[in-house]
């Protein structure tokens, strides 16, 4: 993983974790998938890196993916919960590290579920990131 991702991901539990409706709905948010969790939860990817650097600065773009679980009978509180999850990645700082954000978009999101499993969210972003 690079430092760049390392930071990132960082930066948005901190952000996910500040938000005070996801900590009353979440049992946890993970870097990764969990080897063991209680529903409903967030998993982060490690994200797809690619260069995009400047003449003069070091970027990176990262294609940053969140899941969420959730073993609801229905998929309303899997919806609240991303919906609270754009608001959390909405309110990530400026400043990531020695990163700074230049750009952080959404790209999409999926609900979906097996029928023999859980709830399965994702939220997919871009966010590309200058070297400070």
């Amino acid at each position: 993983m690079t430092d760049a991702v390392r930071q990132i991901q960082t930066a948005i539990v901190a952000a996910l974790q500040a938000h005070p409706a996801l900590t009353r709905i979440l049992t946890g948010i993970y870097d990764g998938p969990p080897v063991r969790a209680a529903y409903p939860y967030i998993s982060l990817s490690g994200g797809l890196v690619t260069d995009w650097s400047t003449k003069t600065e070091i970027g990176r773009e990262i294609r940053l993916a969140l899941n969420i679980w959730d073993d609801g009978e229905e998929p309303a509180r899997l919806h609240d919960i991303m919906g609270h999850v754009e608001d959390g990645i909405a309110a990530l700082a400026e400043n990531v590290g020695e990163w700074r954000v230049a750009s952080n978009v959404f790209l999409r999101s999926l609900i979906a579920r097996d029928p023999a499993g859980p709830w399965a969210g994702l939220i997919e972003h871009r966010i590309r990131l200058l070297k400070s």
